[in-house]
């Protein structure tokens, strides 16, 4: 199972990347995509996480094929 993971903005930079591929064997919570995908222990407060284009929680679960991206939290004035 491969879940395509994307990283925006200021995440992108941070990690050093703007993209992985997770395999897992089974359906695998956003958290946990997080950490594997990663190597971090706990995402950063108040990330955005979109799957397949829809904002959804990090307690969502994802699935092969799924396109999860995360986002730092949107500021402005």
């Amino acid at each position: 199972m491969t879940i395509k993971v994307l990283y925006f903005a200021s995440l992108r930079e941070e990690i050093g990347r703007a993209s992985d591929l997770v395999s897992t064997d089974d359906s695998i919570q956003i958290s946990q995509l997080w950490k594997q995908a990663t190597g971090r222990k706990t995402m950063p407060d108040e990330l955005l996480v979109a799957v397949n284009q829809e904002y959804t929680g990090t307690d969502a679960h994802v699935k092969s094929g799924d396109e999860v991206a995360f986002f730092p939290p949107v500021t402005g004035g």
